[in-house]
C-alpha cells in the first residue's frame, strides 16, 4: 500500500464526522492566519520606530498603540480559533473512536472462531485499544497540526516574498533539504520496514507478556522467572534490537533535519549582510533585514511540528494496517433471507472439516465423512478417544467454522440459510471451560435471556443448584464476579452456566463434559441441574465419563475424525469393540485406588456394574 493509498484510507475515516472536521480545519486556518498578524503589526512597529530613530517622541504613539492593541487582539483570536478547531476535532475524534471500536468488536464477532485461535488475545487488545488510539491522534491532534504547520509556513514565506524575494528565496534552499530529509526518513522502504517490524516487536512482547502473566500460578509453582521465560525474554530482546537499529536509521537524517531547520536565520544573515553591503544607507533594506532576522526563526516551529506530524504519521498509518486487517478478515455468511426450522432434529450429512485450508502446510483433516442424525427430543451423546473430533462436531454445530464438505442442518434448514442470530436463538450450550464475564453474578445469569424477570433468574438458579451459595455471598446476585469466574469453584462456575442456559430454554442443548472439574458433591449437584435442562430437548453431548450418558438414545463413537460405533449403551457393549474398552477402562478408573493390589482391583472389576450411575 503506497502513501497516497494510506492517506486515503486514514482520511475515509476522519469523513465519518465530516462536519466536524472541515469545522475544525475552518479555525485552524483561522488561527493561522491571526498568528500571522502580530509579525506584521511588529514590522510597521519597528519600521515606525527606526524612521524616528533620531527623534523616538516624533514617533506616532497612536500608530504604535494601534498595532499593539492588533496584534494582542490577533494572539488571543488565533488561541481562541485554536481552542474551537481543537474542541471539534477532539469531539469528531472520539466519535470516531467510539464506532470505530464498536465496528471491531461486531466484526470480531462474526469472523470463524479460527481467527481467534490463530490470533493471540494480546494482538487484539492492542489493535481495539491501541490501535484505535492512534487514530484519536491523527483526527485530534494531527489533522489540525497540518492544517497550521502547513498554512504557517506558506502564509510567512508569502509574507516574506513579498517584502524582500530574494531573501526570502535563500529560505527555500534549507526547507528543501529538510523535507527532503524527512522524506528519506520516513519514506524509504528500509524505514517502513523498521517500523513494522518495531509493530510487530510490540504486539509479541504484549502477547508473550499476557501468557507469562496468565501462567502466574506455573510461574509460582516452578519457580520460573521472567529472564527464563524463553519466550517472553525473546520478544522483549527483540524489541530491544528492533528500537536501536530504528535509532540507528533515525539518527543521522533526524540530526541533519533538526539542526538545519532550527537554523534557518544561519542561512539568511550571511546573504542579507552581502545584499545589504549593495544597499547601504538604505533604512527601508535595514528594516526588511530585521524583519527576516525576527521572522525566520518562528518558521522552525510549524516545520519542525511537520516533521514530528510525519513521524506520527508513520506510526499511525501501520496502526491503521492492523485495523484494516481485522476488517479483511472473512466473515460468516449470513443469508439474505434466513430460514426458521419447524423442528429439532439435528443431521450431519457427509460432513467433512479441516482447520487448515488444503493449499496449507499445516493442513490436517479433522473430520472424515461424519454422517448422522440427532433425534428431536432425544440425547445423542458422543465419546471416544481425545483428539478424536468430538469437540469439533460441537463447535461446526453452533456455526464457529463453516464445513468445507457436506452439510449441517436442523429441521431440514441448512445452518448456512438460518443465519447466526436464529442459530444462537435455537442453541443453548454449556462447555467445560466456562466462561463468566467481570460483572454481577445475575447480569452473568440473565446473559441467557436479557428480559427475563428477577424471579425467572432466581428460579433458574434454584434450578441450576446455585441458588443457595448465591445468596450466602456478601452481595447475592449483585456480587461481581472476578475475570474468568476466579471468585467461585469449578462446580460453582459451571452451575452459573447451567443456569445461565435454563434461562435461555432453547430447544436444542449442547453439553461439552459439563462435569468435568467438579469434585464429587459439586457433580452430584451438577447432574441433578442437567436433568431438569435436558427435559424435552435435543441434547448433544460430549463426555469422558461414560457412566453420565448410559441412559442416551444414540452414542457415537468417534475417532481419529470418523464414526466407528454407534448405538445404546448396551448395544455397543455388545460389539466388543472401541466403546467396550473404554468402559471396562472406565470401570477400572472408577474403583482405582493409590497402593491396592492388583487382585483387589480384579475383584472390584467384576462388580463394576454395581458401580454405574445414570444421569436421568
Amino acid at each position: 500500500m503506497d502513501s497516497k493509498v494510506e492517506m486515503r484510507s486514514l482520511l475515509q475515516i476522519a469523513s465519518e464526522k465530516k462536519g466536524l472536521l472541515i469545522v475544525a480545519s475552518l479555525f485552524s486556518v483561522i488561527s493561522s492566519l491571526l498568528q500571522i498578524a502580530p509579525f506584521v503589526s511588529v514590522y510597521i512597529i519597528v519600521q515606525e520606530l527606526l524612521q524616528h530613530a533620531g527623534n523616538p517622541a516624533g514617533a506616532d504613539q497612536a500608530l504604535i498603540l494601534y498595532w499593539g492593541i492588533f496584534a494582542l487582539v490577533a494572539l488571543i483570536g488565533a488561541l481562541v480559533a485554536l481552542y474551537i478547531g481543537g474542541m471539534c476535532s477532539h469531539i469528531a475524534a472520539f466519535r470516531i473512536l467510539y464506532e470505530l471500536r464498536v465496528w471491531l468488536t461486531e466484526h470480531i464477532a462474526k469472523v470463524p472462531m479460527g481467527y481467534h485461535t490463530s490470533t493471540a488475545t494480546g494482538e487484539l487488545k492492542k489493535i481495539i485499544e491501541v490501535s484505535v488510539e492512534k487514530i484519536e491522534k491523527f483526527i485530534a491532534h494531527q489533522l489540525p497540526d497540518i492544517v497550521s504547520a502547513v498554512m504557517i509556513p506558506i502564509l510567512l514565506i508569502g509574507y516574506l516574498f513579498w517584502m524582500n524575494w530574494s531573501l526570502a528565496l535563500v529560505l527555500l534552499v534549507p526547507i528543501g533539504i529538510g523535507f527532503w530529509l524527512q522524506s528519506k526518513l520516513f519514506g524509504s522502504a528500509s524505514g517502513q520496514q523498521a517500523y513494522r517490524e518495531f509493530q510487530h516487536a510490540v504486539e509479541n512482547m504484549n502477547a508473550t507478556g499476557v501468557e507469562y502473566i496468565r501462567g502466574m500460578p506455573v510461574v509460582k509453582i516452578f519457580g520460573i522467572k521472567a529472564d527464563s521465560f524463553l519466550t517472553f525474554k525473546q520478544a522483549v530482546v527483540e524489541y530491544r534490537n528492533i528500537s536501536l537499529r530504528i535509532t540507528d536509521l533515525y539518527k543521522i537524517p533526524y540530526g541533519l533535519f533538526y539542526v538545519i531547520v532550527s537554523s534557518l536565520f544561519t542561512f539568511v544573515v550571511p546573504v542579507g549582510i552581502l545584499l545589504s553591503s549593495g544597499n547601504a544607507g538604505s533604512q527601508s533594506f535595514a528594516i526588511t533585514f530585521l524583519l527576516f532576522i525576527i521572522l525566520t526563526p518562528s518558521l522552525s516551529v510549524p516545520l519542525l511540528k511537520l516533521m514530528f506530524v510525519g513521524s506520527g504519521m508513520r506510526e499511525v498509518v501501520e496502526n491503521n494496517k492492523r485495523i484494516e486487517a481485522v476488517f479483511a478478515e472473512a466473515i460468516v455468511m449470513e443469508p439474505s433471507s434466513p430460514q426458521v426450522p419447524t423442528a429439532y432434529d439435528i443431521t450431519f450429512k457427509n460432513v467433512s472439516f479441516a482447520y487448515e485450508r488444503t493449499t496449507s502446510k499445516n493442513f490436517k483433516p479433522i473430520l472424515k465423512d461424519v454422517q448422522f442424525m440427532a433425534k428431536a427430543g432425544e440425547m445423542t451423546a458422543l465419546v471416544g478417544p481425545s483428539g478424536g473430533g468430538k469437540s469439533t462436531i460441537a463447535s461446526l454445530l453452533l456455526r464457529f467454522w463453516d464445513v468445507q464438505e457436506g452439510e449441517i442442518a436442523i429441521g431440514g434448514v441448512s445452518l448456512r440459510d438460518m443465519g447466526t442470530e436464529m442459530l444462537m436463538d435455537k442453541i443453548s450450550f454449556v462447555f467445560q471451560d466456562v466462561h463468566l464475564f467481570y460483572d454481577t453474578i445475575e447480569a452473568n445469569i440473565r446473559m441467557g435471556n436479557i428480559d427475563a424477570s428477577e424471579a425467572e433468574v432466581i428460579a433458574a438458579a434454584k434450578t441450576a443448584c446455585c441458588h443457595e451459595f448465591i445468596t450466602k455471598l456478601a452481595q447475592g446476585y449483585a456480587t461481581k464476579i472476578g475475570e474468568g469466574g476466579t471468585y467461585l469453584s469449578g462446580g460453582e462456575a459451571q452451575r452459573i452456566a447451567i443456569a445461565r442456559a435454563l434461562l435461555k430454554n432453547a430447544p436444542i442443548l449442547v453439553l461439552d463434559e459439563a462435569t468435568a472439574y467438579a469434585d464429587a458433591e459439586n457433580e452430584k449437584k451438577i447432574q441433578g441441574a442437567l436433568v431438569e435442562l435436558v427435559k424435552g430437548k435435543t441434547v448433544i453431548m460430549i463426555a469422558h465419563r461414560l457412566s453420565t450418558i448410559r441412559a442416551a438414545e444414540q452414542i457415537l463413537v468417534v475417532q481419529k475424525g470418523e464414526i466407528v460405533e454407534r448405538g445404546t449403551h448396551d448395544e455397543l457393549r455388545a460389539l466388543s469393540g472401541l466403546y467396550e474398552q473404554m468402559w471396562q477402562a472406565h470401570i477400572s478408573s472408577a474403583s482405582w485406588k493409590l497402593g491396592v493390589k492388583e487382585s483387589t482391583l480384579t475383584d472390584r472389576k467384576k462388580e463394576g456394574s454395581s458401580h454405574e450411575s445414570l444421569l436421568y
